[in-house]
C-alpha cells in the first residue's frame, strides 16, 4: 500500500491458515498470562533495584568498624577532658567572677559614654556641613562600630 510518499508492505494473509475461535481464545489467555508474569517480574525488579540502592548507600562493615573505633577514641578523649576539668583545682571563685563582671560593666558604660560623646560632637559638626553624613565620615576617615559589625554587649 502507498501512504503519501511511503510504501508499506504487508504479508499476504490469504496464504496463512485461519485460526479458529478456540485457538484465538487460547492465544489471548496466553497473552494475559505472559502479561501478568511480566508485571510480576517488573515489580520484583523495581523492588530489587530499590534494595540495591539502599545497600549501596549504606556503609560497609569495615567502614562501620572504623567509624565505631573513631567514635570510641573521641568518647575516650572527651571523658578524659571532662575528668581533667572536674579534677582541676583552679576553678574561678565567685569573688573573681564578680570582679570580672564589674569590670565588664565599667568598660561597657565607658564605651557607651564615649560613643555618645563622639556622636554628639559629630552631629554638631554635621549641622553646618553641606554634604551628607556618609560623605563626611568618608572624607575624615571615621569608621563606626556598625561598619565593622560590632555591637555593644548586652547588659548581663
Amino acid at each position: 500500500k502507498v501512504y503519501g510518499k511511503q510504501k508499506i508492505y504487508f504479508a499476504d494473509q490469504e496464504q496463512l491458515p485461519a485460526a479458529s475461535d478456540a485457538e484465538l481464545r487460547g492465544l489471548d489467555g496466553e497473552i494475559a498470562e505472559r502479561s501478568a508474569q511480566l508485571q510480576a517480574l517488573q515489580q520484583s525488579c523495581r523492588h530489587m533495584e530499590a534494595e540495591l540502592k539502599d545497600l549501596n548507600s549504606s556503609m560497609t562493615t569495615p567502614e562501620i568498624a572504623n567509624e565505631i573505633e573513631a567514635l570510641r577514641k573521641d568518647c575516650a578523649s572527651y571523658t578524659e577532658k571532662l575528668e581533667r576539668i572536674k579534677s582541676a583545682t583552679n576553678h574561678v571563685t565567685p569573688e573573681e567572677k564578680e570582679k570580672v563582671c564589674r569590670e565588664q560593666q565599667l568598660y561597657r558604660r565607658e564605651w557607651r559614654r564615649r560613643k555618645r560623646m563622639a556622636t554628639e560632637l559629630l552631629d554638631a559638626i554635621l549641622e553646618g556641613y553641606p554634604k551628607s553624613k556618609k560623605q563626611f565620615f568618608e572624607e575624615v576617615g571615621i569608621e563606626t562600630d556598625e561598619d565593622h559589625g560590632v555591637a555593644l554587649p548586652a547588659t548581663t
